[in-house]
């Protein structure tokens, strides 16, 4: 059965989201409520819209240069059934996923639910945590804040131990 989303927005070409051009897809609600969060209308879980998940997929399909879908906020892992849906999508469309979250990896493991699990399996690289605002650093590439980790989730998969990229601050 097809899943809706409550999204706050979409973007259709996006360079600063991930690796490549991504198709961007704004989850509505967001708990963590960060200082200085770029998108504080995303934190109404009530707000934006509610839609199917399923209405992206043909404006996905119709630009052949997408390199994959990012998933931001809001708090992504908030719809776990949805978002879900929407990265086994992209893996079928052969479309890579970034998803960005306010929680650490060992969080959403700690949460034990069986849906967040499928999801972190299926993702491909995972930014998370919180942005701190007094870790503000405009030179990180796809971060708000150096706490923050750009993690390959296959990666991590496979060798047990947390595998981050674009480790660098851009110069």
């Amino acid at each position: 059965m097809p899943h809706k989303i409550r999204i706050a927005n979409t973007i259709s070409e996006s360079i600063v989201d991930g690796p490549g051009l991504r198709y961007v897809i704004f989850t509505q609600g967001c708990l963590k409520h960060c200082l200085n969060c770029h998108n504080p209308l995303t934190w109404d879980l009530n707000g934006g819209k509610l839609v199917e998940v399923s209405s992206f997929y043909e404006d996905i399909l119709q630009n052949p240069l997408l390199q994959g879908i990012t998933l931001s906020g809001g708090e992504p892992f908030l719809q776990p059934e949805a978002c879900l849906e929407i990265v086994k999508f992209a893996k079928e469309n052969n479309l890579d996923t970034v998803v960005y979250s306010g929680y650490y990896l060992e969080e959403l493991r700690e949460m034990h639910n069986e849906t967040i699990d499928k999801l972190l399996k299926e993702i491909d690289y995972l930014v998370d945590g919180p942005f701190e605002n007094e870790l503000r650093d405009l030179r990180l590439l796809f971060k708000g804040s150096r706490n923050q980790r750009f993690i390959d989730l296959k990666e991590t998969l496979k060798s047990g131990k947390i595998i981050t990229l674009y480790e660098q601050i851009e110069e």
